[in-house]
């Protein structure tokens, strides 16, 4: 999300994987283009694509995803092809700016791609509430909800995350988050993380930003580290 000057509350989502119940401005766009990545034991895995952000109406914003993705086992060709599309709407519907406080309703619906060669090859959907706490420098934010999969050898599972951000001036964010994610697969084991952010201000419609960090739980069948990067453009 475009970073905010030092005199305005910080804001957040990506390059996080813990979101905010910021939604984009009505009639105002915001589109990410991305790169993320994952590394484990054997494996390593990503993606890249575009995460576009449309202001609807005040407080609702709709989302759609398009990326591609890839993976490759150690010793083997790296496999590449459509991942997962994703649509969502997030409902800002508490909005308490003289106390800093905000909640919204951010539900997505996961549409695998029939040549996806990554992840899950059913349709999934996604019901987080997000919440967050500003100051004038400062912004807590995090929250969670659980995935409901239909397909075999796929299970329900709940993930949680929090953040917190602080703004350096008036073009740099920096921040730190922990997130949890339920196992997603029958016998799998749930996985946390640990992760570092910043978003640079690089002018009034350009944004730079990136975050990385380790696994910290069963990183022998989950991820050793991940991060991620992406270039915002707003108007």
């Amino acid at each position: 999300m475009a970073l905010a000057p030092c005199m305005h509350p910080a804001l957040a989502g990506p390059p996080y994987a813990t979101d905010d119940p910021q939604p984009t401005a009505a009639g105002g766009y915001e589109v990410y283009v991305f790169m993320q990545g994952e590394r484990g034991e054997r494996q390593r895995a990503g993606g890249a694509g575009i995460d576009f952000n449309y202001g609807a109406a005040p407080g609702l914003q709709l989302t759609a995803v398009l990326p591609v993705d890839w993976e490759a086992e150690r010793g083997e060709p790296q496999h590449s092809g459509p991942g997962a599309a994703e649509f969502a709407a997030k409902w800002r519907f508490v909005h308490l700016p003289d106390r800093g406080f905000d909640l919204a309703f951010f539900p997505r619906l996961v549409v695998p791609s029939p040549q996806a060669t990554r992840g899950e090859r059913h349709a999934s959907l996604q019901l987080p509430l997000w919440v967050q706490f500003s100051g004038e420098r400062w912004s807590s934010f995090g929250g969670g909800g659980c995935t409901l999969r239909g397909g075999a050898g796929s299970r329900d599972a709940c993930d949680f995350g929090w953040a917190l951000a602080r703004s350096i001036g008036a073009h740099l964010q920096l921040g730190a988050e922990l997130f949890h994610g339920g196992a997603e697969e029958p016998g799998g084991s749930p996985s946390t993380t640990l992760g570092a952010g910043a978003t640079w201000d690089a002018g009034e419609h350009l944004h730079l930003m990136a975050s990385m960090g380790p696994g910290l739980q069963a990183v022998g069948e989950n991820a050793r580290a991940h991060w991620y990067a992406a270039l915002l453009l707003t108007w």
